[in-house]
């Protein structure tokens, strides 16, 4: 389950850093002021959890199996894809509708870094 989290994260950054590419010489003259600064943004948080997602990992072969590291890892995960992914898709489409689900892509992240420290003490 843990080389997944550094598969997902490793695959998850390359993809961070090709999006991030696209938007800022594909993109860089298609969207309003507005629009490029919430794409930035989910650039910005995909590549962040895209590297704490392989700390995950990285971590987890160290340690013996833990349910919080394995929780940490997926909500990371839900994270990227409700947060970062909901951004990308109200940037290019405009559909504002879409800024309901980035908030709870923002919970996820926060559950995320809580159920890692919580590993963490219990290490």
């Amino acid at each position: 389950m843990f080389k997944l989290f550094l598969v997902v994260g490793s695959i998850s950054a390359a993809l961070a850093v090709a999006l991030g590419a696209f938007g800022a010489h594909g993109l860089e003259n298609k969207l309003t002021e507005r629009f490029m600064k919430i794409y930035q943004t989910a650039v910005q948080y995909h590549i962040i959890h895209s590297v704490a997602l392989v700390l995950v990992g990285i971590l987890a072969t160290r340690v013996t199996a833990s349910p919080l590291l394995n929780g940490a890892g997926w909500s990371l995960i839900i994270g990227m894809v409700l947060f970062s992914g909901s951004l990308y898709v109200l940037s290019v489409t405009g559909i504002t509708k879409l800024g309901m689900i980035t908030p709870l892509g923002g919970l996820a992240f926060i559950v995320g870094w809580i159920l890692l420290a919580a590993a963490a003490l219990k290490m």
